[in-house]
């Protein structure tokens, strides 16, 4: 197994091909049978899923991750800290419409890795935060109301 500070700057590769738009490098990062735990969702496992998320992201989704801090541990631990700075541009299954909200907030993720490649990617962020920025003070009002 590579070491920790190997793994760091996998991952660094790894959020800078995402703020690149590119995504066959993103995937050339990630294991065959990568597991993908979504926020507040399933796991997906596979390349190929992967590739399809990354698909209705980039439908759905203009974003920038900043500030990213990338923190290693035991060799194939890697754990990373960001704020997200978003457009929401088309609908996404079972959100609000989208109208070109922007949006900002934190977010986090728990990575393995082996053999020089990402076995699993965790994500985390504060959906009820980014429901609230997207829904805006009006429909965040009329939804109080009802």
């Amino acid at each position: 197994m590579k070491p920790a500070t190997d793994d760091v700057s996998i991952v660094r590769t790894y959020y800078d091909r995402f703020n690149a738009g590119d995504w066959d490098g993103m995937c050339g990062l990630l294991a065959d049978a990568v597991a993908h735990d979504l926020n507040q969702g399933p796991r997906e496992v596979g390349r190929a899923a992967f590739r399809t998320f990354l698909a209705r992201m980039e439908r759905s989704y203009r974003e920038q991750l900043r500030d990213v801090i990338v923190l290693g541990g035991p060799a194939g631990r890697v754990a990373a800290e960001y704020v997200v700075h978003g457009e929401y541009l088309a609908d996404d299954v079972g959100l609000p419409p989208a109208h070109g909200q922007r949006y900002q907030l934190p977010g986090g993720a728990f990575f393995a890795l082996a053999d020089g490649l990402i076995t699993r990617v965790t994500n985390y962020y504060n959906l009820e935060d980014w429901l609230a920025q997207v829904r805006g003070p009006s429909e965040r009002s009329a939804s109080a109301q009802e």
